[in-house]
């Protein structure tokens, strides 16, 4: 359905809300939704983020816009056992409050097609611990903002690695100081710079995981 991905890529979240219904109402298959109108909306909505087409405003509002579809469709995918593309449990670390990044990538992620464990802000790093133990997370993502808080990502690992979860799990990292040195000194499995890198890199993570 057109109006959906249209709505979606134009940030319209009332309207986004709407075709969906209507959609749904005309029979149109949830799932059907997601992957032939949601996540290529997404995934445009990226590219052109990526391409400086699209900046943090219409990423935000085409953000809002996918949330208000899932809304309606999440329920029917949940109760027909649809599997999602991996279950990714993300936070902002221990000790920082900022959340605008990473709800941004959340919204990204979820747009394509992954189950979203949000765990908000200052998390520590038991409780990515426990996402991982206890939920089930696939892929474990850590967001700092501001530098000091830089070591608790890497505290949050070996949290992992005390707790014997750290091979259940892919670890990325990303956030304004964070860079792919930090990523590697650290122990992390993947660096994104951005949301719309995430999705790609969430993506990688899972093949390589699934192919080992």
């Amino acid at each position: 359905m057109p109006e959906l991905y249209d709505a979606i890529l134009n940030g319209k979240a009332p309207a986004a809300s709407e075709a969906t219904r209507r959609a749904l109402e005309s029979g149109a298959a949830a799932l059907d939704l997601v992957q032939q109108e949601m996540v290529p909306a997404m995934d445009e909505v990226g590219r052109r983020f990526e391409c400086e087409e699209y900046f943090v405003p219409q990423l935000l509002l085409s953000a809002r816009a996918m949330k208000a579809a899932l809304q309606l469709i999440r329920p029917l995918l949940t109760a027909g056992g649809v599997p999602t593309a991996g279950r990714i449990a993300i936070g902002t670390v221990k000790g920082d409050l900022h959340d605008i990044g990473k709800n941004i990538v959340s919204a990204m992620l979820e747009g394509a097609g992954f189950e979203v464990l949000d765990l908000g802000t200052d998390v520590s790093p038991q409780a990515f611990v426990e996402a991982v133990r206890d939920r089930g997370a696939e892929i474990i993502g850590l967001s700092s903002l501001i530098t000091v808080t830089m070591p608790a990502m890497r505290a949050t690992i070996e949290a992992l690695k005390a707790a014997g979860v750290r091979d259940r799990v892919a670890v990325m990292v990303g956030g304004a100081p964070v860079t792919q040195r930090f990523a590697d000194e650290i122990g992390a499995d993947a660096y994104s710079d951005n949301a719309a890198s995430a999705v790609t890199v969430a993506r990688r993570l899972l093949a390589a995981r699934a192919a080992a």
